[in-house]
């Protein structure tokens, strides 16, 4: 899975489980999507929580636009009122900074603000596929340090993990003339509202997969990771992920330097945000990684820079529970349930 249900606080409430987070450019500017409640789809989005769209514009993995999404109880239909607030400077990393609202209306609808935003959020399918057999044996493989065993597993019986399943999704698009030029960094944050008036993270998402391969889903690590912050990241989990992968590689036998190949793979995926130069294709592939679209091969892409080989996982490009569409809001519409 990519952050599907990857700590046990994400799991409490689902609806703040951020699955996947994309960045790649729309219609009338760059697309920023957010997947919470992975394999589900129903429930919507917590009435209590924050939904938030953190953007770096000077390379220092500190926010300096945060785009707050907000949702309100769902009505007898099921539909929410949605809000959004574009926080920017020393608001964008305050937790109790603030701004006018800059586009509302009720979730499943087309939103546009004056500034030529677009929101949209709802039910869709989730875009995201993997092979069950394969990630669970990658995982094991970098965990205990021993090569990945896939001697029984028949490419040719390859199925999705998540075929047929839908998310709740968030998708903003903003005008580029409102972004820096040059490249941005982006991850997504959810957040619920405490008793004593603050806000606790719940979850954190920017490149796919990174906590589920390193921090065991059942684990306080894996909680601690989502509550941290990217600007801490190569202090605080770069030792455990330059030391995971130099084991794992120096048991495959695939570098002749496993402390250095170790380095190179922290410093490549941390600080843990999705970096995205604004105007252009976006592309997550082998030779480098520019935001990530709804359709990329993420899960190879992402074993192959940790265990510096090739782990192919048996799909098609259909194997995802559907095609996106061509324009916003971009995500394929929900697949029925049965």
């Amino acid at each position: 899975m990519s952050h599907h249900l990857d700590s046990p606080l994400a799991r409490q409430d689902p609806r703040l489980d951020i699955s996947d987070v994309y960045v790649f450019p729309g219609d009338t500017g760059t697309v920023f999507v957010m997947n919470t409640n992975p394999l589900s789809g129903t429930g919507g989005f917590h009435p209590e929580g924050r939904y938030e769209f953190k953007i770096d514009t000077d390379g220092d993995a500190a926010p300096d636009i945060t785009l707050r999404v907000t949702f309100g109880p769902p009505d007898a239909e099921g539909c929410q009122p949605v809000e959004l607030r574009s926080l920017r400077g020393a608001a964008a990393r305050d937790p109790h900074g603030n701004a006018p609202i800059s586009v509302s209306g009720r979730t499943g609808e087309e939103l546009k603000g004056p500034d030529g935003t677009r929101l949209w959020s709802g039910a869709a399918a989730d875009p995201f596929f993997i092979e069950g057999t394969v990630v669970t044996e990658v995982v094991r493989a970098i965990a205990e340090g021993t090569p990945p065993d896939l001697s029984e597993f028949d490419p040719a019986t390859a199925t999705n993990l998540f075929a047929g399943t839908n998310v709740c999704s968030i998708v903003v698009e903003m005008p580029n003339d409102s972004l820096p030029g040059g490249t941005i960094g982006f991850w997504g944050v959810t957040a619920l509202a405490t008793d004593t008036g603050g806000w606790r993270q719940i979850n954190r998402c920017a490149k796919p997969l990174l906590n589920t391969l390193f921090n065991p889903a059942d684990s306080e690590r894996a909680d601690d990771y989502n509550a941290g912050q990217p600007s801490d990241d190569l202090e605080v989990n770069g030792p455990l992920i330059a030391e995971r992968v130099a084991r794992v590689v120096r048991a495959m036998g695939t570098t002749a330097d496993p402390g250095a190949y170790g380095r190179q793979v922290r410093d490549a995926l941390l600080p843990d945000v999705l970096r995205y130069d604004v105007g252009t294709p976006a592309n997550f592939g082998f030779a480098g990684q520019n935001g990530r679209g709804l359709t990329e091969w993420v899960p190879e892409v992402m074993f192959a820079i940790v265990l510096n080989a090739a782990v192919p996982l048996g799909l098609r490009g259909n194997s995802a529970a559907a095609g996106p569409r061509p324009h916003f809001p971009y995500l394929a519409p929900p697949i029925p349930l049965t």
